[in-house]
């Protein structure tokens, strides 16, 4: 049965032509059995015209049309009375008024009034006792039916329209959902990209100075190249502890478990007292009263020293000295990391992206950042964080706004399964490099 009425919705000119033929069968019977001698004669082409035009109405209405009008007039110029095929008349004004566009829509609803008053002026020589009031009651009643039929035809029109307004904003709705959530994944991988080099690009770098420290070591000193192990082996630990909290938001079985808290300026001392024992003289001094910090806020903080110190030990020389302040001010936190060594004439291959995380994390959360040779010798970076993140600020150009997300919060599951596939792609991905000079 369903079959059927998919295949009668897709041939809907078979449905109108057999509804046709039933009325042309019924307007010839009565026609024929009609004792007035002009609808034996005239009935049956009129019959035709008007069925054919009802047959039409659903693959070429405007011919139907046509067909329904002239129908009518070819009705009141010889001077016929109601007929039965009459109907096919409400069926093309109904069709009109459903799909038509609205000139003729307007048109029909015309039609419905004048046509009928044409009718009872011209009424046949054959209708005795038709006074004025009877004829104006036969005007309204025809006039009401077809308006009716019009009526029903626009408001299925208003309907139909309102479903397709409806489905419309429907698929906008979609498709804008579909957009922000490219936007959150878009933003959640570039901050797991910037996450993972900040934790590679540290600890991967003490490792491997301690490593050459130890190989230095091993037969000279071998206390000393056992202790240098022995930070290999620490700083592994911790890097692997980072990352594990940091792919563990990828992981859509463990939404529901604890995460690890992200640094901030609590662990600052932690991170210079490993930097000290990689063979870097760090000086690390805080005034100001410190204020509690937004979760983001600390943990750009601790990045940006993480990522400064680290640039320090790969590019200013063996024999340089690091200097790190951190400003609790009334405008923000100020943090200022300085060495003594090469500064601008440092070798650089110009493939790492630390400064430019670096300003990507400061220009979400409003702040300022300023990176450059110091005017003494060295390198200086100075970072103006507000204490609260302000959510007005621009995202850094090439780089959707950061979604009102946490740093521990989960990621969806279908978000976090094509994240995993790609976190190779995500530590290799290419950003561009604004500046010439010492970069991680």
């Amino acid at each position: 049965m369903q079959r059927l009425y998919e295949w009668l919705r897709r041939h809907p000119f078979v449905v109108d032509a057999a509804g046709s033929f039933l009325l042309l069968m019924f307007a010839l019977l009565i026609s024929q059995n009609s004792d007035v001698g002009i609808d034996r004669a005239v009935a049956p082409p009129l019959a035709v015209l008007l069925c054919a035009a009802m047959a039409v109405r659903r693959v070429h209405l405007p011919l139907a049309a046509v067909g329904a009008v002239g129908g009518g007039l070819l009705q009141v110029a010889w001077g016929l009375d109601i007929q039965i095929a009459d109907f096919a008349i409400v069926v093309v004004l109904h069709s009109g008024a459903k799909t038509g566009g609205k000139a003729l829509s307007r048109f029909g609803l015309a039609m419905a009034v004048v046509g009928p008053a044409l009718l009872v002026l011209r009424e046949p020589p054959h209708t005795p006792g038709m006074d004025y009031r009877q004829a104006f009651f036969k005007w309204v009643l025809l006039s009401v039916l077809l308006i009716i039929a019009w009526v029903l035809g626009d408001s299925m029109r208003v309907k139909r329209a309102y479903y397709a307004e409806l489905e419309g904003r429907a698929a906008r709705l979609e498709r804008e959902r579909d957009a922000h959530a490219q936007v959150a994944a878009a933003a959640e991988r570039a901050r797991i990209a910037r996450e993972l080099h900040d934790v590679v690009a540290h600890n991967v770098s003490v490792m491997v100075v301690q490593a050459d420290g130890a190989a230095y070591a091993i037969d000279g000193a071998p206390d000393r190249a056992r202790d240098a192990l022995g930070t290999i082996a620490s700083t592994g630990r911790e890097a692997l502890a980072e990352m594990r909290r940091l792919l563990g938001v990828l992981r859509s079985e463990s939404e529901n478990r604890p995460y690890t808290p992200q640094p901030g300026v609590d662990q600052l001392g932690d991170l210079v007292d490993r930097v000290r024992d990689a063979g870097l003289s760090v000086e690390l001094k805080i005034t100001g009263v410190p204020v509690p910090l937004a979760q983001g806020v600390a943990l750009a903080a601790y990045r940006i020293v993480q990522e400064a110190l680290t640039n320090t030990r790969k590019h200013a020389g063996p024999t340089a000295n690091a200097a790190v302040h951190l400003a609790y001010r009334e405008d923000g936190l100020a943090m200022t990391i300085t060495d003594d060594g090469r500064g601008a004439d440092a070798p650089g291959d110009g493939m790492g992206h630390g400064l430019v995380g670096m300003r990507e994390r400061v220009a979400m959360l409003g702040g300022r950042i300023d990176t450059g040779p110091a005017p003494d010798g060295g390198w200086r970076v100075h970072a103006q964080l507000p204490y609260a993140p302000d959510s007005a600020a621009p995202a850094p150009a090439g780089q959707a706004p950061r979604p009102a997300r946490g740093p521990a919060e989960p990621v969806p599951a279908a978000e976090g399964r094509g994240l995993r596939t790609k976190l190779a792609a995500l530590t290799g991905a290419d950003r561009p490099l604004n500046t010439t000079a010492q970069g991680a």
